[in-house]
């Protein structure tokens, strides 16, 4: 489906309408700015493989502690509780 996209004729026939849409003088510019932006490009893979390459492992992850809130019942008094031990709440 794809191998008889881009024949020499069809490449030909589109460099005679960019030369005719865009002219003489602006295609080598295009094609300075295209080279150049594929040559960043290339620059940048090639630097984000090296630095993946070089990276460190990563710490293990440590895991948050849940938080548990400790809320005082209220007594029949209306007295909250201000310990946690069940030896002072019985002997109150």
């Amino acid at each position: 489906m794809i191998e008889g996209l881009f024949t020499p004729m069809h490449l030909v026939l589109i460099l005679v309408i960019a030369f005719a849409f865009f002219g003489a003088k602006r295609l080598p510019e295009m094609g300075k700015s295209l080279g150049s932006g594929i040559r960043e490009f290339r620059k940048g893979v090639a630097e984000l493989h090296t630095d993946i390459g070089n990276e460190q492992p990563a710490p293990a992850a440590v895991e948050p502690r849940a938080l548990t809130a400790q809320v005082s019942p209220v007594t029949a008094a209306g007295d909250a509780q201000t310990s946690n031990d069940p030896a002072d709440v019985a002997g109150k």
